[in-house]
């Protein structure tokens, strides 16, 4: 790290950063509340509400959006004619999985081989702690060049749109000449990345009926239609041979012209099996960040343990399609529905509901917003040049506030680079990450402020 003072107050700050993050990781803030406590996200709610009042927030708001859950609010003044940036994080979290296959808890901060274990480490309760680094660092340096907004959502990794929903019925509330939305990633350690597409999703779960009732396999089956194996048919119709998407009318062919992704990195990073070949065609690239992809997350059907001789006569299934950039997700949404029922085979009865639903992105990487972050990224990681890239995941909101803020310039940067394992198990977090993102951070509110 550079002698620069920001960075000397970044890194006098990361024992104080380490023992929140400890404090935020231990809510239980999964947003589900059939499965966690809504008092776990009310509570992490309330901890980073106090940390804006802390910092000299004002309006400081828990703001009860339309699906249930709470996101926060702040606004730090800053001076007379500045810019405003908005700076956006999420505090939910991602169900832990199989709790004993963590290596420790989930919701314990642990340190472990040079870095910091725990379900939202990095995505997305270090991105809150990152906005604070970066904010506490130019108040000891100066000030904060720019008035702040800042935005922690509740309820981002469930897809349900409430603070959408919220934003667009209050359009004023998040208005901003640009936006920071701090829950992406870089490419590697080490290597300053903004990400500048985002593919969409929708969730849709198909269930399937055939029976009245289940049936003794061996008195019935070989004629009796089976509800599961009708569904697996369903599903399977969703790949071709070589594991490509295939959605009926939906095109898969995009090319990524950006950054390269090495098969050889990619397979390190998904920890594929030997022996395992990847599915799709076209660079890793193309495959992740330009086309759709379709994933079952999940199938309601007889756990092998206590499976009875019967015919199923129900089973349904919660399937994810990615959405990438320049398709429109509530129109794959009916692409996803009529292709699965019409490939349901037998005549079986299917039904289709749409669960949650995001719409893609892509962001001007020639506004003047990004040539700050790239002098700033080049500063925080001294000799390394920014690099831009695309992200499998999907943040709705992207795409909600360049709709409603046509003119804001909107940034994606982040912790959740591929060792972090976000969404899996023994999810983590580099502190080296979090020191220098936060000073890239505070680097560009200085330098966007000065243009």
């Amino acid at each position: 790290m550079s002698p620069n003072p920001i960075a000397e107050t970044v890194a006098s700050l990361m024992p104080r950063a380490k023992a929140e993050l400890t404090e935020l990781v231990a809510f239980k803030s999964v947003a589900d509340f059939d499965q966690f406590p809504r008092s776990e996200s009310e509570a992490a709610a309330s901890w980073v509400a106090d940390a804006l009042r802390a910092e000299g927030f004002q309006d400081v708001a828990l703001l009860d959006t339309p699906d249930g859950t709470q996101s926060v609010y702040g606004f730090l003044p800053g001076p007379e004619g500045a810019p405003t940036v908005l700076l956006y994080a999420h505090y939910d979290v991602q169900p832990p999985l199989d709790e004993t296959a963590w290596a420790t808890p989930p919701f314990e901060l642990t340190e472990r081989d040079g870095r910091w274990y725990g379900r939202g480490s990095a995505d997305c309760k270090g991105g809150v702690i990152m906005h604070l680094l970066a904010l506490r660092a130019l108040k000891a340096n100066g000030g904060v060049p720019v008035n702040v907004k800042v935005i922690a959502e509740g309820s981002e990794e469930q897809g349900t749109g409430g603070l959408e929903r919220y934003a667009e019925e209050h359009p004023d509330l998040l208005a901003a000449d640009t936006i920071v939305i701090g829950d992406a990633g870089n490419f590697r350690v080490g290597l300053p990345t903004v990400t500048s597409t985002l593919r969409g999703m929708t969730l849709v779960r198909v269930s399937v009926d055939t029976l009245e009732g289940n049936l003794h396999s061996g008195q019935f089956g070989g004629a009796a239609p089976d509800a599961l194996a009708a569904l697996v048919r369903t599903l399977d119709s969703l790949r071709a041979e070589d594991g490509s998407t295939t959605v009926d009318g939906l095109t898969s062919d995009a090319v990524w012209d950006g950054l390269q992704y090495a098969e050889s990195d990619f397979r390190r990073d998904a920890k594929v099996l030997d022996g395992v070949g990847l599915i799709g065609e076209g660079t890793v690239a193309d495959r992740i960040w330009a086309r759709p992809a379709v994933t079952v997350l999940g199938i309601d059907c007889p756990p092998v343990v206590g499976a009875t001789p019967s015919v199923q006569a129900a089973a349904r299934a919660l399937i994810s399609l990615r959405v990438p950039p320049g398709v429109d997700a509530a129109e794959a949404t009916k692409l996803l529905q009529a292709h699965l029922e019409s490939h349901t085979p037998w005549g079986a009865r299917v039904r289709t509901e749409q669960i949650g639903q995001g719409q893609p992105f892509r962001a001007d990487t020639t506004s003047p917003a990004y040539a700050a972050m790239a002098e700033a990224m080049g500063e925080a990681y001294p000799g390394e040049e920014m690099q831009y890239a695309g992200q499998g995941g999907s943040i709705p909101l992207c795409n909600t506030l360049s709709t409603l803020y046509p003119r804001a310039e909107i940034l994606l940067i982040g912790l959740s680079e591929p060792e972090a394992q976000i969404h899996a198990v023994n999810e983590s977090v580099s502190p080296e990450e979090l020191e220098r993102l936060s000073v890239a951070e505070a680097l560009f509110l200085q330098k966007y402020a000065a243009n």
